[in-house]
């Protein structure tokens, strides 16, 4: 699955995942306003990977 990826991908989904996992440890260390902020951002991250995967594939 990994093979299609290439660098920005794979750095993309790579901090997609940080912040879902440091979101989740904010929240059960009881910062729960700071873990939504931040899990709020890993959809941001994963839609400006596939805008950049489509704006590629166009040119």
């Amino acid at each position: 699955m990994f093979n299609k990826f290439n660098i920005t991908d794979k750095l993309l989904f790579i901090a997609a995942m940080l912040s879902l996992v440091f979101s989740e440890i904010l929240f059960f260390n009881g910062h729960e306003s700071q873990a939504i902020f931040l899990g709020l951002w890993v959809p941001s991250i994963l839609c400006f990977g596939i805008y950049l995967h489509l704006i590629n594939k166009n040119d």
